[in-house]
């Protein structure tokens, strides 16, 4: 016997297909909000632990850039551009790692920086030593570049050598450099001041160069101009 079609509210016959796909289309739709918030609901719960994880890793990372550091305190620029310091030396607005040793004398600064790299944004910290007015340690805390060479920025220790003292000087005044970080060959360095690129991932090492000379330029006067009028100089 064949099947009797369904009618609608008028009485008319509604053919069985249709209500088969009405069916399916509010089942897909009740799939897709479970899924929706059981997104939100892991996103919310793994969250602090994400950040945790970060505020970790950048802890360690601050003191393997600072050698001989074993505090901090973070600092950040209010909106009229002066340093000031932070409650909690983890806040995530903190810009700069005043480093300072057992004694309680400062080592050095640890900095923030960042910009474009060849895949994506290069997220690195290098430390400054005032006295010496030189880079004296760099790490790569965040990076997509090309596994094989681009990423040679985070672990190639002939590259991560060249910011074991890298000469920062200022002019008199404190206002530039005396020499602007200079991008070389590999093989070719020859001057403080110069980075020695990394042969095929040549993008990565200028992105590199360009993150730290715009660091430097920036960032190191505010912090020269900041030491000096701590010590009254």
């Amino acid at each position: 016997m064949a099947a009797e079609p369904q009618k609608d509210l008028a009485g008319a016959a509604q053919p069985a297909a249709e209500t088969g796909s009405g069916k399916m289309v509010m089942a897909m739709g009740a799939v897709g909000s479970i899924a929706a918030v059981l997104i939100v609901f892991t996103f919310q719960f793994t969250l602090p632990i994400i950040e945790a994880n970060k505020a970790e890793y950048l802890d360690k990372s601050v003191y393997q850039v600072m050698s001989g550091a074993t505090t901090k305190k973070a600092y950040a620029v209010d909106a009229a551009g002066q340093l000031q310091a932070l409650a909690d030396e983890n806040d995530p607005a903190a810009q700069y790692y005043f480093c300072y040793n057992a004694e309680q004398k400062l080592v050095g600064i640890v900095v923030k920086a960042s910009g474009q790299g060849f895949q994506d944004v290069i997220r690195l910290i290098y430390g400054y030593d005032p006295d010496q007015q030189k880079v004296v340690g760099m790490k790569v805390l965040q990076s997509t570049e090309t596994p094989g060479l681009g990423d040679k920025i985070e672990k190639d220790p002939v590259f991560l050598a060249n910011f074991q003292a890298l000469d920062v000087t200022f002019t008199p005044g404190g206002t530039s450099l005396s020499h602007p970080l200079e991008l070389v060959k590999s093989g070719e360095k020859n001057q403080p001041w110069q980075i020695s690129a990394i042969t095929g991932a040549t993008v990565s090492s200028r992105a590199v160069h360009k993150i730290l000379s715009e660091s430097s330029k920036a960032d190191l006067p505010l912090l020269v101009q900041f030491l000096s009028q701590q010590t009254g100089e």
